[in-house]
């Protein structure tokens, strides 16, 4: 099984980039992620080419999914169904998170499904942090553990 995460920008909070790396870590005891850190530019199709670039990097299994606002709001339970659901089929989920700016329409347009953290506007940090949290939770979910209370 294999998932990964594009996202624009740099962590460089050494605290953020800690709790990151620990969720991470727990990830990877279940399947092999990856975090592709995308470079901050204002001009929209430059973005849409990285985030191009990057999920070609993850195969022809990758299936875009765009972290948005106005995505489905799934409970933690439903969000694992799905996620299992893809890992199964033998998708790659390759989760988008955008900047400032949010993620530009060319990618917007990729996506296999879409995905809200919620209906309140995130800074792109702290949702790749809830994201990261979240699928360690679908995990624990998918495989019974007690994490998920």
């Amino acid at each position: 099984m294999k998932l990964g995460l594009a996202a624009v920008g740099r962590i460089k909070e050494p605290e953020l980039r800690t709790l990151l790396d620990d969720y991470y870590g727990r990830i990877r005891r279940y399947a092999d992620f990856r975090e592709v850190e995308l470079r901050d530019d204002a001009r929209p199709e430059r973005v849409a080419e990285q985030f191009a670039r990057a999920l070609t990097a993850y195969g022809p299994r990758a299936q875009l999914v765009t972290m948005e606002i106005d995505g489905a709001r799934l409970s933690s339970e439903a969000f694992a169904a799905r996620l299992g659901e893809q890992l199964e089929s033998g998708a790659v989920p390759v989760f988008a998170i955008g900047g400032a700016e949010g993620l530009p329409e060319p990618v917007r347009l990729q996506a296999r499904w879409r995905l809200s953290l919620g209906p309140m506007t995130l800074p792109h940090r702290l949702a790749r942090l809830i994201l990261a949290e979240q699928v360690y939770r679908a995990f624990s979910i998918l495989k019974g553990e007690p994490y998920n209370k």
